[in-house]
């Protein structure tokens, strides 16, 4: 029975995932969505001090000094998660610039503008808004760097271009070279937004935000989160690593992320579940598909190759990496671990959903570097209940692995009995008193 559902699985869905690994647009955004890491956590570090007078009271130095300059401290903030569609776009271009070898500045530059043309608005007083420069106009700088650049490579083919003599400097003629293109790829962006505020009375981004509204609802639904993690886990058990689903899923929790942030600094209710830290505090608790238990029981195994593959994984596995214990034990394309690894796994990595959707865990506005276990959970949320939720998964996690630990330690025992020694008996008496271990 594993072994057709192995071969449906190697068959359809392994080369779509390879295919979506290798494509060049999305790898471009994944790319893009991973540079973005360290201003998530600038952000959400700037939100630490502005919540400190709520905990040590207000009268004290500390406490004025941070209320006298909030606005200061707050700039990262403002000029990191506030423009970060405008970061995605260069990357983006760049990205896609490169795989495709165009000019790079030239794909830079028409993608940025292309965005701006999209997203710009102005106030009634003509002063420029910056509504969809940050993770709002996440979805429409995808978008915009994208078309820019095919826009860009479609010029380029048809020779739509003003060619220099050889004389002329390179830094010269490139320039010149952009004009016919710039004017197509502006021309472009400039009938978008007039068709959308003409014919549908909106700006661009909020087309895409009607269009994508059903999914990104969807993601602060526990049972979609678990269905996502069922995603992940069965694509990690083929060998294909879940992040070929990260164009899809980050910008959606980058968005959150940024919505909460913003209602945070305005004292309003925290509406969001799905971000970045809570997906690897709990979703991803001692790594994809809460692995721990295999670690636990392995190192405590009578088998001595698993021993020691519990024994290595351990201290990764406390960071949230578990790869030596996927491939080590493995887990990866073993049938036996099949129903804890992609059936278990998804289902104690959303408890930390279900407990932030059921207001029993405060909801993340913060997303921390890798940490550690527990603690990583504490600075997501700033809630000591995220212990217990953690800790829930770990015993959850050793009690789920037990059976089929034993079920695959006995296996072990009997391939060990079965390996006869290379060494004769002497030889085998001069290597234990030296202590090696073959």
């Amino acid at each position: 029975m594993f072994d057709k559902f192995e071969s449906f699985m190697n068959k359809y869905l392994t080369p779509i995932a390879n295919k979506m690994d290798k494509q060049i647009h999305l790898s471009a955004i994944k790319k893009s969505m991973v540079a973005m890491t360290p201003l998530l956590i600038i952000g959400s570090f700037c939100l630490i001090p502005d919540a400190l007078p709520n905990m040590i009271g207000k009268d004290n130095f500390l406490s004025i000094w941070i209320t006298k300059y909030s606005s200061v401290i707050t700039i990262p903030y403002t000029v990191g998660m506030g423009m970060m569609s405008l970061y995605v776009t260069v990357i983006i271009a760049y990205h896609l610039a490169v795989s495709k070898k165009f000019d790079v500045p030239g794909c830079i530059t028409m993608g940025l503008i292309g965005f701006l043309l999209l997203a710009v608005d102005f106030n009634d007083d003509g002063a420029l808004l910056t509504t969809y420069f940050g993770t709002k106009g996440l979805f429409v700088s995808m978008f915009g760097s994208i078309l820019a650049v095919e826009l860009y490579g479609w010029c380029k083919k048809r020779k739509f271009t003003i060619k220099m003599p050889e004389t002329v400097p390179d830094f010269v003629s490139s320039s010149f070279e952009m004009i016919p293109i710039s004017i197509i790829v502006v021309g472009a962006f400039v009938a978008i937004r007039v068709i959308c505020t003409d014919v549908f009375g909106v700006l661009p981004p909020m087309i895409f935000t009607q269009i994508l509204s059903p999914l990104v609802g969807s993601m602060d639904n526990p049972f979609a989160y678990m269905f996502l993690k069922f995603l992940q886990t069965m694509l990690f058990f083929f060998g294909i690593h879940p992040s070929v689903l990260s164009p899809v899923t980050s910008p959606i929790s980058t968005q959150f992320l940024a919505e909460n942030i913003e209602n945070f600094k305005a004292g309003l209710p925290v509406t969001h579940f799905f971000t970045g830290g809570m997906d690897s505090a709990f979703g991803n608790f001692t790594g994809t598909g809460i692995t721990f238990g295999l670690v636990f029981w392995c190192m405590f195994s009578k088998a001595v190759a698993q021993r020691k593959i519990g024994r290595i994984a351990l201290i990764p596995a406390l960071f949230g990496i578990n790869e030596p214990i996927l491939f080590g034990a493995p887990i990866v394309l073993n049938p036996l671990f099949f129903i804890p690894f992609v059936i278990g796994g998804p289902i104690l990595g959303s408890l930390g959903g279900w407990a932030m959707s059921l207001d029993l865990l405060n909801k993340s506005v913060f997303t921390p570097p890798y940490v550690g276990v527990f603690l990583e959970g504490y600075l997501a949320t700033f809630d000591w209940r995220s212990i217990i939720v953690n800790a829930i998964q770990l015993v959850g996690s050793i009690i789920l692995w037990y059976p089929f630990f034993k079920i695959y330690e006995k296996r072990e025992l009997m391939k060990e009995k079965e390996v006869k020694t290379v060494f004769t008996d002497d030889e085998q008496a001069i290597l234990d008193d030296l202590g090696l271990d073959f």
